[in-house]
């Protein structure tokens, strides 16, 4: 509010709004002279001053000033026709200005100290105050009849003035309106319009009489407009004595200004500072209390009759009632929006056969531009509305800040998106009476309102990934109908696909526990014994050799031709090494499997006594210790499949150094070959292990389902198996930081695959993995060609 301002505590040249003068004039004949106060004429230029019709709201500092102002003759006529509905005005004007008088009273106090020439009544008043007047009185006796401000300099003159108030809700711009001619001649019809009163307004002062004539037609015929004219001044005249009064005469305009000066300065010294105070108190509290300036705020200490006067109730309900309005606004505007042809046909376009959650509706929403672009002219209407809110509410608090009630309003906010897009899930699903009820995602249900027994409508299964649906149900469609791969569908939900059972076509279990083989390896027991072919072109078992050269040897199995029905492991590998007296032989051995066939290069290094893997376990056969069983144990922990076990035998020289008690190994060549080193003696070579079903024509069968499936579910259930049969095998791969690929081996050699089938089967069962929930992948390296 304007009377809640910093002031400074003297406040001997403070300019305030005046509402009554005092002009001392000097002019050529005229004698000194006293005017009566006049209240001060605004001059606005020639436009609208516009305000909703629909929206009536307060008219802002208008409604919250204080002080004479609201006396003031044109203020009462603004507010009159406002009042009548007229929400713009027109004003056209032309003033002239003939005398430009200067105030001389304190001119000739300054230079010559003379008293100055003031009214008897008024230096009566003055002296009737005494030393140590009230406010009070100050304001009864001296502001009430003068003012707060007299003039220094001013120009006279007059003004010509046309005024136009409108109700553009009764203006029609399509009614006739009758133009009559000169001497009441004949009338023509003419489109009544803002532009028409525009034309008629400018003509003014080129064909008064014929305008007029038109206007007043306009308002008898649609009471639509308000005409009123002005004219004050000597018009036409150059004698004073035409002079009616000071209002008619004085011209305030941006070049011909006004000079006051606060009535202050006439007192003397003594009535000054009270005179200031008495002007304030009366201007900004209305004369209801004492204006109090601390702090860098201002306030006024009501008296006994006036206990509110700082809490102007009226302005303070007329604030609360612009708020409620434009809280009804900003729901017009959101309920419009929910019903605009934009958001409506957006949820036209969404299918009815699936179920659409607020990420799916984010994503439409995203793409559709109509429904953008409607959205921000949304959210630019809610910004104005929001931010002429807090205006209003700053004022409220500075109104309010001394009051006894506080104010009661609620801060409007803008909904967010994800709020549209479960209104779009309320329109697609509960929405079977007029009302439309608010749909819960996470119960998957409608909450109707209170006096609708149900509101829901058909809401179809979910889709998505992963557990969710692939594709409704046709005859149903709030039911899974089918599963997403890696999914099968039971009891109408989509639950993880789990493999067959792989008894059918490759058994991998086995009930022996780590001490139970340890245990049968001991007795060499034959129930564990691998029956297998020994094979080598350089030695003959239980025959003694010559160990200075590297001997090769091996087991094999030849299971494609004898046992094609079996795969076979290994648990451990059992040699007896005899060697004669007083030998100085070390054998080393080097251990090669080749899990399911084929050549050589197709076999993997067994790392013995690396990486945790088993070393070699030697136990003497007899009292003699010419011959010992050297046996390595693998155990369920390093069981690995296998076909052929490739030995290279070798022999070193161990020796003791003397200086250190260290032994020491040679290679034989490194000795002289004169020397007899002696001899070594292979008596048994056998693989300690078990063989499991395979059956060669189911897995065939299996991978034929690949591309001619019987059925979709049948093709999963295909690949599903084959996953698992591919898993299993690998994870019998040897020690190594990466796993071999040993199910392609698998494919290879078992069942006789070309390399471009097994690769293009293991890209179908790595495409169809990634799809499965929590999908275990894993790098293999490459051992069968």
């Amino acid at each position: 509010m304007r009377w809640q301002r910093v002031v400074r505590s003297n406040g001997l040249w403070l300019m305030v709004s005046w509402a009554l003068s005092i002009l001392v004039l000097t002019l050529g004949c005229w004698g000194l002279a006293t005017a009566v106060t006049t209240p001060h004429e605004q001059h606005a230029s020639t436009g609208a001053a516009a305000a909703t019709s629909s929206n009536p709201v307060p008219l802002d500092w208008l409604l919250t000033d204080r002080g004479p102002f609201h006396r003031a003759p044109e203020y009462a006529d603004f507010m009159e026709r406002y009042r009548q509905g007229f929400t713009t005005r027109y004003r056209i004007y032309r003033e002239f200005a003939r005398w430009k008088v200067n105030n001389l009273a304190l001119e000739r106090k300054d230079f010559f100290s003379l008293p100055l020439p003031l009214a008897p009544e008024f230096i009566r008043n003055i002296r009737l105050l005494g030393r140590r007047p009230s406010l009070q009185q100050i304001t009864e006796t001296l502001i009430k009849k003068y003012g707060t401000h007299f003039l220094l300099s001013a120009t006279l003159g007059g003004e010509e003035s046309l005024t136009i108030f409108v109700d553009k809700r009764k203006l029609s711009r399509k009614a006739e309106a009758g133009s009559a001619g000169g001497g009441g001649g004949g009338g023509t019809n003419a489109t009544v319009s803002l532009e028409t009163l525009h034309q008629l307004a400018a003509s003014y002062f080129i064909d008064r009489e014929s305008t007029l004539r038109r206007l007043h037609h306009i308002q008898i015929a649609t009471a639509a407009i308000k005409v009123t004219e002005t004219r004050t001044g000597p018009l036409g005249c150059s004698n004073y004595d035409n002079l009616d009064s000071v209002s008619s005469v004085l011209v305030q305009s941006p070049e011909n200004k006004v000079q006051l000066l606060g009535l202050q300065v006439l007192l003397p010294e003594y009535l000054r500072e009270r005179f200031v105070a008495a002007a304030l108190s009366y201007i900004t509290c209305n004369s209801e209390g004492e204006l109090i300036c601390r702090e860098n705020d201002c306030w006024c200490q009501c008296g006994f009759s006036f206990p509110q006067c700082n809490c102007p109730e009226a302005d303070i309900h007329a604030m609360e009632e612009s708020l409620l309005q434009i809280r009804e606004a900003w729901d017009s505007h959101n309920q419009q929006f929910e019903e605009s042809e934009e958001l409506q046909t957006l949820v036209k376009k969404l299918p009815v056969d699936r179920f659409w959650n607020i990420t799916a509706i984010s994503q439409y929403w995203a793409m559709d531009l109509d429904i953008q672009h409607r959205y921000q002219k949304l959210g630019t209407t809610l910004k104005m509305l929001s931010k002429k809110t807090h205006r209003i509410v700053r004022r409220l608090f500075n109104l309010a800040k001394r009051c006894r009630r506080q104010p009661r309003f609620r801060l409007l906010k803008e909904r967010p998106l994800t709020y549209w897009w479960s209104r779009i899930q309320s329109l697609l699903y509960c929405s079977e009476t007029a009302v439309p009820g608010t749909f819960v995602e996470e119960s998957h249900g409608c909450t109707c309102p209170h006096d609708q027994l149900s509101c829901q409508g058909t809401i179809p299964c979910a889709l998505g990934d992963g557990p969710g649906c692939a594709a409704c149900a046709e005859d149903n469609a709030t039911h899974c109908g089918t599963c997403n791969p890696g999914y099968v569908l039971t009891l109408g939900q989509c639950r993880p696909e789990v493999a067959e059972s792989l008894e059918h076509y490759l058994g991998l279990e086995t009930d022996l526990q780590d001490l139970e083989l340890k245990y049968l390896l001991q007795k060499r027991d034959s129930r564990i014994e691998v029956h297998s072919i020994f094979i080598s072109n350089d030695m003959r078992l239980g025959t003694w050799f010559d160990p200075s050269w590297r001997k090769r040897m091996l087991v094999t199995l030849k299971s494609n031709k004898y046992k094609p029905g079996l795969v076979h492991l290994m648990l451990a590998l059992s040699l007896q090494i005899c060697l004669t007296k007083n030998s100085t032989l070390e054998p080393v051995m080097a251990i090669y499997v080749n899990p399911f066939g084929g050549s050589h290069s197709e076999s993997w290094f067994m790392p013995t006594n690396e990486s945790g893997f088993p070393d070699w376990e030697r136990t003497n056969v007899d009292a003699s210790g010419q011959c010992q069983n050297w046996t390595l144990s693998l155990g369920n922990k390093w069981k690995t499949f296998f076909e052929t076990v490739h030995v290279y035998l070798r022999s070193r020289i161990k020796s003791l150094n003397d200086s250190s008690n260290e032994t020491i190994f040679y290679e034989p060549l490194e000795m002289d070959p004169s020397k007899n080193l002696g001899y070594m003696r292979i008596n048994s070579l056998q693989v300690f292990g078990y063989s499991l079903p395979f059956e060669s024509d189911a897995i065939r069968d299996l991978v034929l389902q690949l591309d001619y499936p019987y059925t979709q579910g049948s093709q999963d259930s295909a690949i599903l198996q084959l996953i698992e049969i591919r898993d299993r095998v690998n994870r019998l791969s040897p020690p190594g930081k990466t796993r071999l690929d040993l199910f392609s081996c698998l494919l290879r050699h078992r069942l006789k695959l070309a390399n471009n089938e097994v690769s293009r089967i293991q890209s179908t069962l790595q495409a169809f993995n990634a799809k499965l929930p929590n999908p275990v992948e894993y790098e293999t390296g490459k051992l069968c060609s």
